[in-house]
């Protein structure tokens, strides 16, 4: 086997849930097989590239091994490399925590809480 339809392989590759998922991605323009928008019906073989949004992220793969049946997570990991680039960094914000049961701050202690928010967002975080 030498080639299949992109939504078979999707759905084998475990890239998404159903196949019917991976049929509606493609229809939806979330799909695209070498830098081209692919249908349901598009064929993919080794080497193809295929950038697909799978709910909220974006997954850029390469075909290595065509297959056309469901298989465990471990072997569908083999047919592709990830090429995903990785998330940035989520910046760090500093929070202010109060002791459980303190109850509500005080009316000084809430000036000095909204006094350390200023700097907070003058400070850029």
């Amino acid at each position: 086997m030498e080639s299949t339809r992109v939504d078979r392989w999707l759905w084998a590759v475990r890239l998404t849930k159903t196949r019917p998922d991976a049929a509606a991605a493609c229809r939806g323009g979330h799909v695209h097989v070498n830098d081209r928008p692919a249908k349901p019906a598009t064929t993919v073989a080794p080497g193809d590239k295929i950038r697909a949004r799978v709910g909220d992220t974006t997954r850029i793969v390469e075909v290595v091994r065509v297959i056309q049946k469901r298989v465990g997570a471990s072997d569908a990991v083999t047919c592709y490399l990830d090429r995903t680039p990785a998330p940035p960094p989520t910046p760090y914000v500093p929070v202010a925590v109060r002791d459980r049961g303190a109850g509500r701050p005080t009316k000084r202690e809430r000036r000095v809480l909204d006094k350390w928010r200023a700097e907070q967002r003058s400070a850029g975080f």
